[in-house]
């Protein structure tokens, strides 16, 4: 039975555009399968065949590889003998000696220093026997081959999408949720599925299949069934990530986001400093006509999003942070902590429902915030 080498070739480079393989990885591919079947064929038990294909004339030339030893590397008789003897042999029957072992010698895999003719090569390298090239190989040795192929394109094409993922952790990603099971969704995320597990996903947010959504890539880890992308819905990193696909000024970096507290599904402190004189950078998240800021509130299901203007002044940070809520005054202590007092009208403005104000205020300065009404009533205090 022939096998079609260029009808291989172009199978796999199918296959590779389909699949984003690199060309390299179905040449090495087409190479292990030939040797594979020419061994099954031709070979002798112990060999080890090495195939190189030729893309363009679809020819395959075949070696045998030997390793280059020396007597310090190998057994002796008395020692092979004694091996025998503790039934210890198969267990050394290496083609190649680990770190302060030695190896019984095969001659299928290994050649003596004093025979081999290139005076390059010394004992641990790697001699290469060319082979009489072969076309026609028997059902078993195809059907070899075949598997061979199948096994590589399955390996090669799991570490090219855990490579490209990898590559991509921190950034974000358009899916369509693909399905649901219990509480973890799975996300369609173009060459594999991504897994959104409940702690990474908004409270309150449903998710239907065939919804198109963004998602945060958190990480990317190898597991025996293939890359597992987690994303998030939830990590505070995926609003500085929206915002820069909505505001220009943040890639060039004429406005850059400090910082950014966030209660996922409810709502988000963002702080953001111009690095340009003349740019203002609460308008340049806003946009005209609110047109920026609403692009990422719809994409987060409406979650409430307050953009405030950094400042390295604690004092008017907090002032900030706190906004919408009117402050009369703040007074930093050495112990990390405000005592914010704001009129009475403005408390539970500046509180916030649930205390979401002022918490989300304090995560975003990092100070301890204290709250008390104009006329000296103390409300709340929040870390």
């Amino acid at each position: 039975m022939e096998i079609d080498i260029k009808g291989f070739q172009r199978a796999l480079s199918q296959i590779a555009q389909e699949r984003g393989i690199p060309a390299e990885k179905i040449i090495e591919t087409i190479e292990a399968a030939m040797a594979t079947a020419y061994k099954k064929d031709y070979g002798q038990k112990g060999q080890k065949i090495k195939a190189k294909f030729n893309p363009v004339s679809g020819a395959v030339k075949f070696w045998q590889v030997k390793l280059v030893v020396d007597k310090d590397m190998l057994y002796t008789e008395e020692e092979i003998e004694k091996l025998k003897e503790e039934k210890e042999l198969p267990a050394v029957e290496a083609s190649e000696p680990e770190e302060g072992k030695k190896i019984v010698f095969n001659p299928e895999k290994h050649i003596m220093l004093e025979d081999v003719k290139e005076k390059k090569l010394k004992a641990g390298d790697e001699l290469e026997i060319p082979l009489e090239a072969k076309t026609d190989y028997g059902r078993i040795a195809a059907q070899t081959a075949k598997q061979v192929i199948l096994q590589k394109i399955r390996e090669v094409e799991k570490e090219t999408i855990f490579g490209e993922y990898k590559e991509r952790e921190g950034e974000i990603t358009s899916g369509v949720v693909q399905r649901v099971e219990g509480h973890t969704i799975f996300i369609d995320i173009g060459k594999t599925l991504g897994i959104l597990c409940k702690e990474e996903q908004i409270p309150g947010e449903f998710y239907r299949p065939g919804q198109r959504l963004k998602f945060y890539i958190l990480k990317v880890d190898e597991t025996p069934k293939g890359p597992a992308v987690m994303l998030s819905r939830a990590y505070p990193k995926l609003i500085s990530k929206l915002f820069e696909l909505e505001v220009p000024e943040i890639p060039s970096g004429a406005v850059v986001i400090k910082a950014i507290a966030r209660e996922p599904g409810f709502r988000t402190k963002v702080a953001v400093f111009s690095t340009e004189e003349g740019i203002d950078p609460i308008g340049s998240c806003v946009g005209q006509r609110g047109t920026r800021i609403m692009a990422v509130i719809n994409e987060l299901g409406g979650e409430k999003i307050d953009v405030v203007e950094w400042q390295e002044d604690p004092a008017k940070f907090i002032t900030n942070a706190l906004a919408p809520a009117k402050i009369m005054s703040v007074e930093i202590d050495k112990k990390n902590t405000a005592k914010v007092t704001v009129p009475s009208d403005q408390l539970s403005l500046a509180i916030g429902k649930d205390g979401r104000n002022v918490r989300l205020a304090a995560s975003l300065t990092g100070w301890k915030i204290d709250i008390e009404g104009g006329e000296g009533a103390v409300e709340e205090t929040n870390n």
